[in-house]
């Protein structure tokens, strides 16, 4: 594998790279680094951290205690409100920081001239690569309160340098994902559109357009996410193309001339109705999509297919836009859309931006032995943030209709009748990255996990997790 590519989620192959996606009348060819041949600039992960992690370590070295081996796990003690489950996604992009988390010269020379940690420890980064293992639910698998998403394994030192910046990313794209699956699960089928790069800093817009992907989006507006991801990408006009010109009518046919008869016309600058009118008569019933992005959106889009069905458009598409979240996609579910625009709603997590997944040192040695036993730890305070100590394992349990019924959690031996339902795979074993998925690959099993849950599950009416978490 070669060390410059950073993404975790390449598709090299033809038919992946030369996939066209016209939902707003645009193709699109993928393409990415490795195939430019271009390098990678792979910079340094190591300061996506707090700074209290390295003074635990400056610490735990000066005790000699740093060298412990010990036992993290990411999970969450509740789900959003209202949230039926949760939705792994970033995990490629965890493998990615976990593989670039080093100390340079530049990197060590920050830390020395501020103060950050003694000399020492410096010494001690200097030479820091993760060597330890991790296992994890797999990417795009639904997750539940307790569930341990990710087990790190290791030194002390080498795992909890880590905690940081694996938690701002299974925390943000997670959030994205379980926002997006809930907006696939309403579109009913319906192609989603990830519009949202305008509403966030413009790295989380590429990594949110990567879980909405994992989610059940189909496209995205972004192409930076599409470039790096292979994620198949989108886009016509705006309402400045039309202001632009004199009439509406220049700007539908400059549009037509330049992208085809294929192409979507955005259809409320002015008067919608003239403006369907205009749009069939300059593209013929040919026109690809209107696109609607303002007003009632269910009165408009039944009004506007009567329209076009009247003027021989039958086959033009309708894609809707403006400020959709789950909800009003909902409430659309009857109205003659054809796909969906999201922007706003998703890349904020539809109200919550985060997961609250925790990392938590569960096991620990007695000493720096490698052959030292572990003991479980956790924390015991009031207040509601306690935790279950010891070495996790996962697994799920069907009906006999093959459905979920339960979130297993234990640390002991795993009933024979779950052995086959482990959720947990090995991801890094002795720092080295063990395997990377196409995108595609997740966004299926993704799919396929929420297909497996009850169907209250897709319910967007507040409730409690779909299904319960046992501990055994």
């Amino acid at each position: 594998m070669d060390p410059r590519n950073t993404t975790g989620d390449h598709r090299n192959t033809p038919a992946a790279l030369n996939r066209q996606s016209d939902e707003m009348g645009v193709p699109s060819r993928l393409m990415n680094t490795a195939d430019l041949g271009l390098p990678v600039d792979v910079p340094s992960t190591a300061l996506f951290t707090d700074q209290y992690e390295l003074t635990m370590l400056q610490a735990a070295l000066a005790a000699g205690t740093a060298e412990r081996r010990s036992v993290f796990e990411v999970f969450t003690r509740r789900l959003p409100e209202g949230r039926r489950y949760g939705v792994v996604a970033g995990t490629g992009r965890v493998l990615d920081a976990v593989e670039n988390f080093r100390f340079d010269a530049d990197v060590l020379g920050f830390l020395r001239e501020h103060a950050i940690v003694d000399e020492p420890t410096l010494e001690w980064l200097a030479s820091y690569r993760f060597g330890g293992d991790i296992w994890g639910y797999p990417e795009g698998e639904v997750y539940f309160p307790g569930s341990p998403i990710l087990r790190v394994e290791g030194s002390f030192a080498e795992c909890v340098l880590l905690e940081t910046v694996i938690l701002s990313i299974l925390n943000h794209d997670s959030a994205i994902a379980a926002a997006a699956s809930r907006m696939a699960s309403a579109a009913g089928g319906r192609p989603l559109m990830e519009m949202g790069a305008r509403r966030t800093h413009e790295l989380a817009a590429v990594a949110a357009a990567r879980a909405a992907y994992v989610g059940g989006f189909t496209t995205t507006s972004d192409l930076a996410a599409g470039f790096r991801y292979g994620i198949p990408t989108v886009g016509t006009s705006a309402h400045a193309f039309t202001l632009l010109h004199d009439r509406e009518r220049d700007a539908f046919q400059a549009q037509v001339n330049s992208l085809g008869r294929g192409t979507t016309l955005l259809v409320d600058t002015y008067d919608v109705a003239e403006a369907v009118r205009m749009a069939v008569e300059v593209a013929g019933p040919e026109l690809g999509a209107v696109r609607i992005d303002s007003g009632d959106l269910l009165l408009v889009a039944y009004r506007v297919r009567q329209q076009l069905d009247e003027l021989g458009a039958r086959d033009t598409r309708i894609i809707v836009t403006s400020d959709l979240d789950e909800y009003a996609i909902a409430s659309l579910a009857a109205a003659p859309v054809d796909a969906y625009g999201v922007g706003t709603q998703l890349v904020t997590g539809s109200g919550h931006p985060t997961c609250s997944m925790v990392y938590k040192l569960v096991a620990r040695a007695e000493s720096a032995d490698p052959k030292a036993p572990l003991e479980p730890v956790a924390k015991r305070s009031t207040g509601g943030k306690t935790s279950i100590g010891g070495r996790k394992w996962a697994a799920r349990r069907l009906d006999e209709r093959g459905v979920a019924e339960a979130e297993v959690i234990g640390t002991g031996a795993v009933p024979v009748a779950l052995a086959d339902r482990q959720l947990l795979v090995e991801l890094v074993k002795g720092g080295q990255v063990l395997t990377r998925e196409p995108l595609d690959v997740v966004r299926d099993r993704h799919a396929a996990s929420r297909a497996n849950l009850p169907l209250s599950a897709t319910q967007l009416s507040r409730g409690e997790p779909v299904i319960p978490t046992e501990y055994i």
